[in-house]
């Protein structure tokens, strides 16, 4: 098979790329799919080194050109590839004098080619991974299964053992008694003797068998704790500690808590044996009874074991948060939150039986007001489990007592203590929830979850309340796995691979592999990016922030390509069809924004790429994006509306891409009554922005369709502009509307306002000669024809 044919079978994402590499001038793909086999034939990096090799492939090549066309002109539905055959054939012979940099160009694109082709290899090997840990952990799961499955028949076993040894014991000691009794002959009682010896004998072997079978449970039983509190426990707690920041983890107890039931019930069925041993020594013992031996450190074995799996039993089920909170483990004072404790041995003796109190540690001092002692149950819990819900609030006694660390960085556990006694075991027992971070109001929250974000992202000790007095630095691998899991919680679809490049190259610039690169907590949350004021980490969550509030879905179904450089941009946009535009995150924006590009070809086939100013939350809560999309308008010639937005890259109809998301008033061109020369035009659909080419000078639309800026709407009018059509502009009204608009042709006037804020405006009518209004039919006037119309046309009167 060859390269080319391998790149036909590439999924979606990765075909796709091969259809951008080729989407330009220098080596049409129709060529290349043509002359597949000849081209990747030749030894084209020799070429490009060697000027008489290129050479004399440059005349093969003609020739092959040559031969296409002449089979394109015996077949009858092949006239246009007849056409661009030759075409090519023209374009070839600019490199006539140096066929060197044909060979260096198309060795380029084979690169290129096999490039894409790795990736898609690793993509797919990667995938392979993220299935063999599944498969991994379910064969864990079968071989904890089946470990516990052999330990309960082996415990059934030597129960009937236990009888068996028990009706041996009685039947001995039954014909001991009555040879005790029994008056006979000599020889009769010697006979019986040795019958008794044989029988003590036996029974013996019994007893030490037995001891022995329950040394070996009791190997099998720790192999098994191993697996479960060593493994298992902690793999779910890991799964529970990364799901605190969105990883999509299972952290359910169901498997747990069953297994741990099962274990712990078959250690008590062997205290039980255990304990039927004694019985048996007080019944009857003899010289070297091995149950008085080596039944005591059995015994000691046994509880040693119980106690570690019932302490290793009692778990935070539910990690403190707060109802409303940013997330897991971010509490605020005198704010409401929850936690839940389980004990993973289910049992209904000891419903509503153990007490749970809770504390916090005294790093900072707190006092945790509401029920501080409360009964695990199983009322609730929706398997009947041991749970006790705690629901709290947080109040501070005192300041801190770290001063080398902000209130956001300091770490505090939640613990929790019960008493366990059960079948004549006492254990007393403890847990602590994941470090939380105490605030005291909402403005710190932000702060909080990037330390709960980094503490969870690298720590494993759930201990280490002084994580940050040293805090370690962040590979690129994990910091982008904790940055796609954010975006999956907020909007259901995490970080692809080219998304994480475009932010790995703001941090570190280009690099041939990321894997070595780090983070440090500092440039994270406490640095800001280069020409700005704020830091990565608030700049990222004011996107998560804005995907979460009105963006999730579009998000979610892959049409907000989100992180993109603008120079990508350009590029991509450049090599599409008129019309084409992508939606990305501004990166100079604070609180988030999102705007959209497109490309336009001019009358010579120039494309210039034209953005827009970013959209913020504020604009959002007024009118959704994909309404901003169907009825953003531009004016061109003779005052037609034109929407410039056709195509969403790569090459999705925009109606088919946002038509499910529009509201039912959208998408109608604006319509224009009649002004005079002198007149200021402001025209708007609902609030969709508008941009008019029409009514601006020159100056004025390259000022606000910049193809080299992102904030692509100016900040003032240009004063020589006779008219006006401004979109998506910002001012606050502080005179009359109508004055600012009036006084546009001073250089010195600030005319930044958006459109919807200059029609909400009260002073919108201040100055309006309403004999200058038309009257007509198509424009009855009313005292209420504000209000009726909603955005009505409005000559106004320099």
């Amino acid at each position: 098979m060859t390269q080319w044919e391998r790149l036909q079978q590439l999924d979606t994402v990765y075909s796709q790329r091969a259809f951008d590499l080729y989407n330009r001038d220098e080596f049409p793909m129709e060529v290349r799919h043509y002359l597949a086999h000849w081209i990747e034939g030749q030894d084209w990096e020799r070429a490009s080194r060697d000027s008489s090799r290129a050479a004399f492939l440059f005349q093969v090549l003609l020739e092959n050109l040559d031969n296409q066309f002449s089979r394109f002109a015996q077949e009858k539905d092949s006239f246009l590839l007849q056409r661009n055959f030759r075409r090519y054939k023209q374009n070839f012979q600019k490199y006539q004098e140096e066929p060197y940099t044909l060979a260096t160009i198309i060795n380029w694109f084979l690169v290129k080619e096999r490039e894409i082709l790795n990736d898609a290899e690793l993509a797919q090997q990667v995938q392979a991974l993220q299935v063999q840990p599944a498969a991994m952990e379910l064969e864990s799961q079968r071989q904890v299964e089946k470990s516990l499955k052999d330990l309960k028949t082996k415990v059934e076993v030597m129960e009937h053992s236990i009888r068996c040894l028990e009706e041996q014991q009685d039947e001995f000691d039954f014909k001991y008694q009555t040879h005790l009794m029994d008056s006979c002959t000599e020889e009769e009682k010697k006979m019986q003797v040795e019958g008794l010896q044989k029988m003590l004998n036996a029974l013996d072997k019994c007893r030490r068998n037995f001891l022995s079978d329950i040394s070996a449970m009791l190997d099998a039983a720790d192999v098994l704790r191993s697996a479960l509190i060593d493994e298992e426990l902690v793999d779910w707690k890991w799964r529970q500690q990364k799901s605190c920041i969105g990883a999509p983890d299972d952290t359910s107890l169901e498997h747990l808590e069953k297994w741990f039931t099962q274990i712990i019930e078959c250690m008590f069925q062997l205290q039980k044996f255990l304990q039927k041993l004694d019985e048996l020594v007080g019944k009857m013992t003899y010289d070297n009874d091995p149950i008085l031996v080596r039944k005591p450190p059995l015994k000691s074995r046994v509880d040693t074991l119980l106690t570690h799996l019932i302490k290793s039993s009692f778990v935070v089920e539910t990690q403190p948060s707060m109802p409303q909170g940013r997330g897991p483990l971010v509490l605020r004072t005198n704010v409401q939150f929850s936690v839940k404790v389980r004990l993973l041995y289910k049992v209904s003796e000891l419903n509503h039986v153990m007490k749970v109190t809770v504390s916090v540690n005294k790093f900072r001092k707190f006092n945790v007001l509401g029920t501080l002692s409360k009964a695990l149950n199983m009322a609730e819990s929706m398997n009947g489990g041991m749970v006790a819900d705690f629901r709290h609030l947080v109040s501070p006694s005192s300041v801190s007592l770290n001063l080398s660390l902000s209130v956001t960085e300091e770490l505090h556990r939640i613990t929790f203590q019960t008493q366990f006694d059960y079948q004549g075991l006492s254990v007393p027992l403890e847990t602590s929830s994941l470090p939380v971070v105490v605030v005291s109001n909402s403005s710190q929250q932000q702060s909080a979850w990037a330390s709960v974000l980094w503490f969870n992202m690298l720590c494993s000790d759930s201990k280490n309340v002084k994580f940050f007095e040293t805090s370690p630095a962040a590979t690129w691998p994990q910091f982008g796995e904790m940055l796609s899991w954010q975006f999956l919680s907020c909007g259901k679809r995490g970080l692809d691979n080219d998304q994480l490049e475009t932010l790995a190259i703001k941090l570190f610039g280009k690099q041939q592999s990321y894997d070595s690169c780090k983070i440090s907590w500092t440039k994270f949350s406490k640095e800001n990016l280069p020409d700005t004021n704020f830091t990565l980490w608030v700049w990222l969550d004011g996107i998560l922030t804005l995907v979460k509030l009105y963006l999730s879905d579009l998000w979610s179904d892959g049409s907000i390509m989100g992180f993109v450089s603008k120079g990508k941009e350009r590029l991509l946009l450049k090599k599409k069809q008129n019309g084409t535009f992508l939606l990305r995150f501004s990166e100079s924006i604070k609180d988030g924004g999102i705007t959209f590009s497109w490309v336009q070809y001019a009358n010579d086939g120039t494309p210039s790429v034209q953005t827009v100013k970013p959209f913020t939350s504020t604009d959002l809560k007024q009118i959704a994006l994909p309404d901003i999309l169907c009825d953003f308008w531009i004016m061109v010639a003779e005052n037609i509306p034109v929407n410039p937005l056709c195509y969403l890259y790569p090459n999705t109809p925009k109606d088919q891409a946002f038509g499910k998301y529009y509201s039912e008033k959208t998408g109608d061109p604006p319509s224009f009554s009649d002004a005079g020369d002198d007149d200021f035009l402001l025209q708007m659909v609902e609030k969709s922005p508008m941009l008019s080419s029409s009514t601006t000078d020159d100056d004025m639309r390259n000022s606000i369709l910049d193809s080299d800026s992102e904030c692509t709407v100016p900040d003032a009018f240009s004063p020589t502009a006779p008219h006006t059509s401004p979109s998506c502009l910002q001012h606050n009204f502080s005179e009359s509307p109508l004055d600012i608009f009036a006084d546009a042709h001073s250089p010195d006037i600030d005319v930044n306002v958006t459109l919807h804020e200059f029609i909400n405006s009260p002073n919108i009518l201040n100055g309006i000669n309403l004999r200058m209004l038309p009257k007509s039919d198509d424009f009855p006037f009313d005292s209420g024809l504000i209000q009726d119309l909603g955005y009505p046309n409005i000559p106004l009167t320099p």
